[in-house]
């Protein structure tokens, strides 16, 4: 087993490492709170490779690998982001297929503007 030094190194032996072997490849990832240590691993029983940090700064990077990963084991590519499309209404406005708005569900609450925060109430004194 071997600790790689630097993110950018485990990255990217982790992504080689799985376009490797994807059906071999195991990711295993360990979070000991008492001690704030985060340690990833991944192997093909053949190769190991671990990652091992105590610093918060790469919770964003490892939450951008596991993303990453967990696209290529779905075999998926991101969805780019959508911009809201006016010509597909008015298309359906001419055929006369409007899209009914739904009806709110009964399980659901009502909300009307921001959710109301409410005051805290004060206890009454004890009375000697």
């Amino acid at each position: 087993m071997v600790y790689i030094a630097s993110w950018q190194e485990y990255q990217e032996a982790a992504e080689n490492l799985y376009a490797k072997s994807p059906n071999k490849t195991r990711y295993c990832v360990k979070w000991k709170s008492s001690e704030g240590r985060l340690v990833l691993k991944i192997t093909d029983d053949t190769t190991c490779i671990k990652f091992k940090t105590y610093s918060s700064i790469f919770l964003n990077r490892f939450e951008s690998l596991n993303l990453s990963l967990m696209q290529k084991m779905q075999n998926r590519r991101p969805d780019p982001p959508s911009l809201p499309s006016t010509t597909g209404s008015k298309q359906l406005e001419a055929s006369g297929d409007a899209v009914q708005p739904r009806a709110a569900s009964p399980l659901l609450p009502q909300q009307a503007g921001p959710a109301a925060g409410g005051t805290k109430k004060k206890k009454p004194k004890k009375k000697k």
